[in-house]
């Protein structure tokens, strides 16, 4: 008996595979109405932005090739998820990478990550645990250019290069088809279902158009939905940042993609997003905006309406929180979210808008 246990095992082990051998398995395309569905029914979500800017204060920060400025001493992503989950949310935005190059996975393609800041972990690996331990699905952000990738170097603060925002030679420089695809394939095939990618054509495409982008998304994740903010439309998300709900095709409801909202056919569902924090003097919108701001916070009831909107259009509202230098949610985000929370499962009514 045991000879023959000794030969089965023998034999299992030499038509199985190991686990690390397996190669990985694209999912069945699903039909898009029924993908659609999926998309829109998830409704509400919780953007977080949280990079070398929530240190400086600037909504971009040039000038930094020390991985060390990222000065984060914890990372507490199950507060973001049960903050998200309180707040009646289904899925967590997350920011992979700014125009700065600065990667928050443990990417191979790169020296310039979080694995090699003081924190010292794959944030991103960390966050998938939480969203799956909470029940969030999980949707990323990615810039599609990055300033590493520059001709002559990394735009340092006051460098002519970088002083207009939207410079077309650095969009031009400031690409690496080879990176883009390769970082893109790692955050498709190492961290689960990507519910969708929420691509930043601030910096310009990163040397892959966006029609070609799509694809290459497609190829690993066939249901996951791809958006960019500006530049050429594709993809089956439309993005809407800073903008409001409204049904596809309304450019009143877009800031920047005005004319692709009204003229590309493509698009199935829409997401809009904004920071939690209004409009004030100095410090980043999308990132912690320095100490001084902690007491500046949107309304509950201006976020429960722009919910409300959200479900009435079919939309996904995605509001962005910035966590702080202790990588936690601020104290008046976690109150206002769980306001917005409590009335979701109570199906509050408010009363109409003046």
């Amino acid at each position: 008996m045991r000879t023959q246990i000794g030969f089965l095992m023998l034999a299992v082990c030499l038509f199985i595979p190991l686990s690390s051998a397996v190669p990985e398995i694209t999912p069945e395309k699903l039909p898009d109405l029924i993908r659609a569905e999926q998309i829109k029914d998830m409704k509400f979500g919780m953007f977080i932005c949280w990079s070398f800017s929530t240190f400086s204060g600037e909504e971009w920060t040039r000038g930094v090739d020390d991985v060390a400025y990222f000065k984060a001493v914890d990372c507490d992503t199950d507060q973001w998820c049960q903050v998200a989950k309180d707040a009646g949310m289904a899925y967590i935005l997350f920011l992979t990478k700014h125009h700065d190059g600065f990667c928050l996975w443990d990417t191979a393609t790169t020296e310039f990550k979080v694995n090699n800041a003081p924190l010292g972990i794959d944030v991103l690996a960390k966050l998938k645990k939480s969203c799956d331990k909470y029940g969030l699905k999980l949707a990323l952000y990615f810039s599609e250019g990055d300033w590493t990738w520059i001709e002559g170097g990394y735009p340092k603060r006051g460098d002519a290069r970088g002083n207009r925002r939207f410079d077309k030679a650095l969009w031009a420089s400031g690409a690496n088809a080879e990176l883009k695809k390769e970082q893109l394939k790692e955050l498709c095939t190492q961290y689960g279902p990507i519910e969708f990618f929420w691509m930043d054509y601030a910096q310009g495409t990163g040397g892959v158009n966006h029609g070609d982008t799509t694809t290459w998304v497609l190829q690993f994740q066939p249901n996951c939905f791809v958006g960019y903010n500006h530049g050429e439309p594709a993809g089956r998300l439309s993005l809407r940042e800073r903008g409001s709900a409204g049904v596809i095709g309304d450019s009143k409801s877009s800031k920047y993609n005005k004319e692709s909202e009204a003229a590309y056919k493509g698009y199935q569902v829409a997401e809009f997003t904004y920071p939690i924090l209004p409009k004030h003097k100095g410090g980043a919108d999308w990132f912690y905006s320095l100490p001084g701001h902690d007491t500046l916070c949107h309304s509950a009831e201006k976020i429960y309406r722009d919910y409300l909107e959200a479900v009435k259009y079919g939309n996904i509202f995605s509001v962005n929180v910035g966590p702080n230098y202790e990588g936690k949610i601020r104290d008046i985000d976690v109150k206002t979210l769980k306001q917005v929370g409590d009335w979701i499962h109570e199906g509050h009514v408010l009363p109409e808008s003046p």
